[in-house]
């Protein structure tokens, strides 16, 4: 193994006995404080370490965000899967589940419209398995945002950028922080042209075990096909659906459309052992 790396490493693994010092960190690995705040540096330029305001440093969204991937993503894909086949089904729009990676959702799964999608849409390859897409500028990435707890929240809004996509595009961290308010009063999020002109996407978060959003789930259209009026009114189905994948998965939220509004049958819950 690199030098560099094992050490870059040993001093995340320390990290997760609490917040260091400059000085312990290059205790830890051995090496000249210049050496080690090097390396701090860039683990900080990544996100895998934070500098507190006593210069101490801890452990960054980034790796947190990552391990929160490597744990949760794989299995909430699994248990989600036949319940995005049967949304996707029931209405034929596009079906995507995604997962927050820093200032990113990533999607983690999709399930395709049953009609063309317009050639230069990012429904198309731009959103398959696998790619990204600013989080404060999509309707996956606001749930989840909003779900934050307010340390994690502010740090992201003051990494965020925001580009005027489309004219309806947020254009500050203020703006975005206030859609955030309406987004976790409301539990749910609506994307009307912002990320694409001419694509819609209502979202809403699954819950883990803790209560917290470990993923969400979208119906995107593009608005040719279904204007936003038409789209608001699957939301019953959409919250229906992450309900029932949050029971199958492990969490608690209160059943209010699953049995008797799409007729979504709870599965035996995911095992967590």
């Amino acid at each position: 193994m690199s030098q560099t790396v094992d050490r870059a490493l040993t001093i995340l693994a320390s990290l997760g006995d609490g917040p260091a010092s400059l000085e312990q960190a290059a205790g830890t690995i051995g090496v000249h404080k210049s050496t080690a705040l090097r390396l701090l540096r860039t683990l900080e330029e990544h996100g895998f370490v934070q500098r507190q305001a006593d210069h101490r440093y801890r452990l960054g969204g980034r790796l947190l965000s990552l391990a929160h991937i490597a744990l949760e993503g794989i299995d909430v894909r699994q248990v989600s899967a036949p319940y995005l086949a049967s949304l996707s089904e029931r209405y034929g729009h596009t079906v995507h589940l995604a997962v927050l990676e820093g200032s990113q959702v990533v999607w983690v799964d999709k399930v395709e419209a049953r009609y063309p999608v317009p050639v230069d849409s990012w429904l198309g390859p731009a959103s398959r398995i696998g790619r990204k897409a600013p989080a404060g500028a999509t309707a996956a990435g606001k749930v989840l945002l909003a779900d934050l707890v307010e340390d994690q929240l502010a740090a992201l809004l003051d990494s965020l950028d925001f580009p005027a996509r489309t004219p309806r595009s947020l254009r500050s961290a203020h703006e975005l922080r206030t859609e955030l308010l309406a987004v976790a009063a409301h539990g749910w999020s609506l994307d009307q042209g912002e990320y694409q002109e001419s694509v819609n996407c209502l979202a809403a978060p699954i819950k883990g075990n803790d209560g917290r959003a470990i993923a969400a789930c979208t119906i995107s259209v593009p608005s040719a096909v279904a204007p936003v009026g038409e789209l608001n009114r699957l939301l019953p189905e959409l919250l229906c659906t992450v309900e029932a994948i949050s029971l199958a998965y492990g969490g608690s939220p209160t059943p209010r459309w699953c049995e008797n509004r799409c007729g979504a049958k709870h599965a035996a819950r995911a095992s967590h052992t």
